[in-house]
């Protein structure tokens, strides 16, 4: 029996790889140094996608495989997914939700600390020898008991407030609509009006064109000077050179960010700005979750092409 061509856009850990080339006939899209005469080549085979979330599938893809039956991303973003191609063509969409989500809320609570307590520099004064020179690193702020904003209420937010929670934070949240699980916490309709009532203000929300840029200057000046910007999202949520400017004139306080537009080459003067904490898009990098990720891309490729239903769909 043959096995179903697939076209893999991104690199996986080798425990994916093995089983990935075990079960189906893989073509490297991402090694192609012709990707244009790489699809024209193999895209009319061409029966899967296996897709990283920052990676995708465009229209031109897409276009390229006249045989696509499903897009399974690994990750549980799918917004680099050309979904209206997808839905034109009856191609079905996967992610990965629920496996990472732990380890992203795990993140974005450890960058709220490290940013607040400056432990980065903290730990460069040591090394440095200026904490035996000049003393004490300076005074840093305090986290428990202040009030944190969750901008997105879905899997990732949920988490997050939790362990917020242990913290004694005032927790508020924004989202389309109230949540019934979110007992304690205010529901704050307005993102600038849930800023300026946050000291930290957590990016949770899944990206789509109606979330781009929600995170714009009036938000950030709501936030202000005293406040700190945490993204465990996608960049698109946040308008990347307001942000920027709002960090060198100090009216945000700091940011701590995961995800940049055009990563990995992100704008050069974020590398110049002392109040930001910068992270290489690793909120899911653990063993443990990038395991199950590729297992449960595996798992919705081998669940469509055996006709059983779909666990994780998307479209």
């Amino acid at each position: 029996m043959m096995k179903p061509t697939i076209l893999q856009m991104g690199a996986y850990p080798d425990w994916d790889e093995a089983p990935l080339n075990q079960s189906y006939d893989v073509r490297r899209y991402f090694e192609a140094p012709d990707k244009a005469a790489f699809l024209a080549d193999c895209g009319p085979d061409i029966r899967a996608i296996a897709t990283r979330g920052e990676l995708g599938a465009s229209a031109e893809v897409i276009a390229a495989c006249p045989k696509l039956e499903i897009v399974s991303v690994y990750g549980v973003g799918y917004d680099a997914v050309d979904l209206e191609a997808c839905r034109a063509r009856g191609v079905r969409v996967t992610n990965t939700p629920d496996v990472l989500t732990g380890d992203v809320a795990d993140l974005g609570v450890a960058m709220m600390l490290a940013l607040s307590r400056g432990v980065v520099g903290a730990e460069a004064w040591v090394r440095s020898g200026e904490w035996a020179d000049k003393g004490n690193y300076p005074l840093q702020r305090r986290v428990w008991g202040r009030r944190a904003g969750i901008l997105g209420l879905g899997r990732i937010g949920f988490e997050v407030a939790k362990r917020l929670q242990g913290f004694g934070m005032e927790i508020a949240y924004s989202d389309i609509a109230e949540k019934p699980y979110a007992d304690g916490w205010s529901f704050v309709t307005d993102p600038v009006d849930l800023a300026e009532r946050s000291d930290f203000l957590f990016v949770t929300l899944a990206a789509s064109a109606g979330t781009r840029h929600i995170v714009n200057r009036a938000v950030l000046d709501a936030l202000g000077p005293e406040g700190t910007l945490i993204n465990v999202s996608r960049a698109s949520n946040i308008d990347e050179a307001a942000l920027i400017e709002a960090l060198q004139d100090k009216r945000l306080g700091a940011a701590a960010l995961d995800v940049f537009e055009g990563e990995p080459s992100i704008d050069p003067r974020f590398l110049a700005l002392p109040n930001v904490l910068l992270q290489p898009h690793q909120a899911s990098g653990t063993v443990e979750t990038r395991k199950a990720m590729g297992a449960l891309v595996r798992k919705n490729l081998d669940a469509h092409f055996a006709g059983d239903a779909l666990p994780t769909p998307v479209l």
